[in-house]
């Protein structure tokens, strides 16, 4: 599986001949390495309703025919502009035929642009043979300690670290240790002067805490599983 960092949140999956999306905010984000209407879908994963995260979500899904899977209340405001949901709450798991995803729980809030309020979510996602964990919009909070192993070994995760509006470095590194990847991408930094930081210091404090390996991506840049 290739994974593409796509800037901020958002995170284009491909494996074989399937693309998945995450979060794919793309218009108005400053650091966004490709233009929505330039991007493909198979499905698109949504960590919450943000404007930050939703983003094109419905435009792609449009042109695409992409299903959308996103928790239950954000599914209902995006299913309501004609497009195809998948509607799990916290614990729900949906297959499809190239794998599953896992809703876990994200200590954030969460109102979309429309005013639909929704429960923000982290997503576990099993594809190309790999299990992948986005944290999504996160604080730091111990039950990120239950996601590994259940019901998948973790390959990667990939983590918030810009703080203000999730969790900063510092709390990330320790979030790492707690999650358990082997692997960690960082996101939701630099896009915007209140959430920049060093990725290239979390990187050496999570190696010096022996929680992982850190993986930083310029947007546009791709890590292979």
């Amino acid at each position: 599986m290739d994974i593409r960092y796509l800037g901020h949140s958002a995170f284009e999956f491909k494996s074989g001949d399937t693309t998945i999306l995450v979060d794919p905010f793309l218009t108005g984000n400053p650091k966004a390495a490709a233009a929505a209407a330039d991007l493909e879908a198979d499905a698109i994963l949504l960590t919450h309703g943000h404007a930050d995260h939703i983003g094109d979500t419905v435009d792609i899904a449009k042109r695409t025919g992409a299903p959308v899977l996103a928790i239950v209340e954000l599914a209902g405001e995006i299913a309501a502009e004609g497009v195809d949901t998948r509607d799990p709450n916290l614990g729900g798991t949906v297959v499809f035929d190239w794998g599953w995803v896992k809703l876990v729980p994200a200590w954030h809030t969460s109102t979309t642009p429309k005013g639909t309020v929704n429960t923000p979510a982290g997503l576990v996602i099993n594809f190309g043979g790999k299990t992948v964990y986005h944290l999504g919009d996160t604080a730091l909070f111990s039950d990120l300690a239950l996601v590994n192993g259940r019901p998948a070994e973790l390959d990667l995760a990939i983590v918030p670290i810009g703080g203000h509006y999730t969790m900063d470095r510092h709390d990330a590194v320790e979030a790492c240790g707690l999650v358990g990847a082997p692997t960690v991408i960082p996101c939701h930094y630099n896009t915007f002067p209140p959430i920049e930081t060093d990725a290239h210091a979390f990187a050496a404090d999570v190696a010096s805490a022996g929680n992982g390996t850190v993986v930083v991506l310029d947007p546009g840049e791709v890590h292979s599983l």
